[in-house]
């Protein structure tokens, strides 16, 4: 068993990032009690990697295993072979092979390595499979009867749906009653989730105190907006930084953010005081550059997933290429109307290559890179802000502008 350690009422860990607590004096109690507490991290296996939208609480529970507290990651399994979590989807998602099941929860397992401890101390592997392959009709009855449809219905995401006269799938209804239950079967005193997740997780509250369990802590993190100022981060969009992504391009895609999100980002994605990010904000507010800003909000992420000696080779390599003028002042402009936009489509429709052919092999051979930052997945989704410098090869420059 771990050492705990005590958790004072003025502790970062309790405000940071965290948009509200449900409900504090039950945590205070849980914190104050010396027990090891059982984190719940639930997630279904329905995409291959992750972005640090996701990290958020992932940081946060890095914080509290620090203090010597478990997390019990909950691989969904069986509730992603039904289509997975239909939050904020207008329409349902389709089902999910089974060998991608088990391929992106390797992933999955890999990726939040790069953050959580993974001491079997601090650290547990289950799955919803073990007990819902098990599950007999008549206990799925007695469970669904503790529900009624109104309340199951008055998800936000449903009423909207609803409202356009898309169909609700029953798997999607019943959803929010298989999550909570995933919090019976983990005795789980703790949950850290984004916003969105408030109303499964209440379920799960719900049923602990049926099942007579003390009802788990919720501790929900504010969600933040995209890099291109979308709602938040997103794969489909472009608009994230991944968890898997190269220094290089963590660096590269961090300076690619809004000037109005650098303050927010700074909070909410890296570990940098609090003091000095109000230090910074009032230098902005008093005529800062925000690119010096974005630099050193840059070079916190990289350092926070590499260190410190990594993060200061990509600021000098970033400066090296902006700062000393390697890129031409009267690089044509090329005006961009669509986006997110692929590699091998920006390419063509900026005139730099001739065929989508020659666009394919170019980055594929990683001769391409915009604002320092190489690109060589040919699938990526691609969001442009103006002034953006396309570097094809050693001599081809163009600057790019967003036209609507």
């Amino acid at each position: 068993m771990s050492v705990i350690k005590k958790i004072p009422q003025n502790s970062e860990i309790l405000t940071r990032a965290v948009d509200k607590i449900i409900t504090p004096d039950e945590l205070r109690k849980k914190l104050d009690s010396g027990k090891q507490l059982r984190i719940k991290f639930g997630a279904d296996v329905t995409a291959s990697s992750l972005h640090i939208g996701h990290a958020v609480n992932l940081w946060k529970m890095r914080e509290f295993q620090e203090r010597g507290h478990k997390v019990v990651f909950l691989v969904g399994d069986f509730t992603t072979r039904t289509g997975g979590d239909p939050t904020d989807r207008l329409e349902a998602r389709s089902k999910i092979a089974a060998k991608n099941i088990e391929q992106w929860t390797k992933n999955f397992i890999k990726e939040i390595g790069r953050v959580l401890l993974t001491d079997k101390k601090v650290f547990e592997v289950r799955r919803n499979s073990e007990w819902y392959s098990k599950m007999k009709a008549g206990d799925l009855l007695d469970l669904l009867s503790l529900f009624t449809h109104s309340r199951l219905i008055e998800r936000d995401m449903f009423q909207r749906r609803i409202k356009e006269g898309k169909e609700i799938w029953l798997p999607e209804l019943l959803y929010p009653v298989l999550q909570g239950y995933d919090s019976v079967m983990l005795k789980s005193d703790l949950t850290i989730i984004g916003s969105d997740q408030l109303f499964n997780e209440g379920v799960g509250r719900f049923l602990q105190e049926k099942f007579g369990q003390p009802p788990q802590a919720l501790i929900t993190t504010v969600i933040t907006p995209g890099l291109d100022g979308g709602e938040k981060m997103s794969k489909s969009r472009g608009n994230y930084i991944g968890l898997s992504d190269s220094p290089q391009d963590k660096f590269g895609k961090a300076m690619r953010i809004l000037d109005s999100l650098i303050i927010q980002y700074l909070e909410i994605y890296t570990d940098t005081p609090m003091a000095d990010i109000r230090k910074l904000n009032e230098q902005l507010k008093r005529g800062k550059n925000p690119r010096d800003a974005k630099l050193f909000f840059a070079e916190a992420l990289a350092r926070r997933y590499h260190g410190e000696a990594i993060a200061r080779k990509e600021r000098e390599r970033f400066l090296k290429i902006f700062s000393e003028r390697q890129n031409p002042k009267d690089a044509p402009v090329v005006k961009v109307s669509s986006q997110p936009i692929t590699p091998v489509d920006l390419l063509v429709k900026s005139g730099l290559v001739s065929s989508k052919s020659e666009a394919r092999r170019l980055v594929a051979q990683r001769a391409m890179d915009i604002n320092g930052r190489t690109i060589s997945d040919l699938n990526e989704k691609i969001i442009i802000r103006d002034n953006s410098i396309l570097k094809l090869g050693k001599k081809k420059f163009i600057r790019l502008k967003m036209v609507n």
